[in-house]
């Protein structure tokens, strides 16, 4: 004779093991409310003894929820898209939602797909980094599920959190200067629309902001942007300027990514950084401390980013009428041996 199956784990059997009430373990499978580092242990441990598989379906019948949001970036090839993605799972692991990360690219149909996800409680909520405004969905659609728009994207629909980036390139641009750079090229950012997104739009506005107030003009030969921003388009981007045969002693590039390409190729045409020519990035990923010479970039708290991003987006789900809210994060300057030199400069 088969033996009956053995009676599945319920809260209330992992509270009475835990020592805590029922609430308390409902709070910690939730993440919902508050719970004490120690109080959380003690319920974890239990619920390891036990075996037990929290009922989350039944939870999303009662409360109308799914337990989980999507996260959607433009690029998830990228350092920068890897090191986010892992805080933002992290800020939602302490809240007891699961996580889709989704990739959009420049297709806002993939936004409409996901807003539509939301739209109908197939996710509770939506973290977007978007591209370009007038690409992007929020700007047609009517009514906006719980959303948070993270990037450089201007909006006043939905709550946001971002950086400032035009004043973060403008600081960088002024570290350059102040090392004696004064022939300054730019990776990531000119004045053609077809490349323009709203951060190669803001960065390069913040590098222009500097030339001026040192009275230095901007030169559009200096500047070119290459998309996707990655490491074979920083190269690619690199190898142009070079190609145009102008004068530099400065290479801003306007991330991490871009900056690493032109740092090869810089060295395969024996240009040194930094004693021919100072190079920066932007994000300040993990590789960019580990290169040689080592990056110098703008650095900001990503896990800054992803707490400020859930703490909206649980908010809206609670309360989908109360004004949009904006946070804007505080960069720093991380000055590393790139720019450590007074540069000689590069002639053709």
């Amino acid at each position: 004779m088969t033996p009956p199956p053995a009676r599945r784990a319920t809260m209330k059997d992992v509270a009475a093991l835990a020592g805590v009430s029922a609430k308390t373990v409902s709070n910690v499978v939730t993440g919902s409310f508050a719970v004490s580092g120690e109080t959380r242990e003690k319920v974890e441990q239990a619920m390891r003894q036990l075996d037990f598989v929290p009922n989350l379906s039944a939870r999303g019948m009662r409360t109308g929820r799914s337990g989980t949001i999507a996260v959607a970036l433009p690029d998830l090839a990228t350092a920068y898209s890897a090191e986010l993605v892992h805080s933002i799972v992290q800020a939602a692991h302490q809240r007891g939602l699961a996580v889709q990360i989704e990739e959009t690219a420049l297709e806002p149909e993939r936004e409409g797909e996901l807003l539509a996800r939301a739209r109908t409680r197939l996710v509770d909520g939506l973290i977007l980094n978007p591209v370009r405004l007038e690409d992007s969905i929020l700007r047609h659609a009517d009514q906006l599920p719980p959303l948070v728009v993270i990037g450089e994207v201007e909006q006043h629909r939905a709550d946001h959190v971002r950086i400032d980036s035009r004043r973060a390139a403008a600081d960088m641009t002024r570290h350059v200067l102040a090392k004696g750079a004064r022939r300054v090229a730019v990776i990531g950012g000119d004045d053609d629309p077809r490349h323009a997104t709203a951060t190669s739009r803001q960065r390069l506005e913040g590098v222009r902001d500097a030339l001026r107030e040192a009275g230095i003009p901007h030169d559009p030969s200096r500047e070119l942007n290459r998309l996707p921003w990655s490491m074979a388009s920083g190269a690619a981007a690199m190898q142009e300027l070079l190609n145009r045969r102008i004068a530099l002693d400065a290479v801003i590039a306007f991330t991490d990514s871009l900056a690493l390409g032109a740092l090869h190729a810089l060295d395969t045409h024996g240009i040194r950084v930094p004693d021919d020519v100072l190079l920066t990035g932007f994000d300040d990923v993990e590789l960019s401390a580990f290169t040689a010479p080592a990056l110098t970039t703008v650095a900001f708290d990503r896990d800054a980013l992803a707490e400020a991003a859930l703490t909206l987006l649980t908010a809206r789900m609670d309360d989908r009428a109360m004004p949009p809210r904006s946070v804007t994060l505080p960069h720093a300057i991380r000055a590393r041996a790139s720019t450590s030199a007074r540069p000689a400069g590069h002639r053709a």
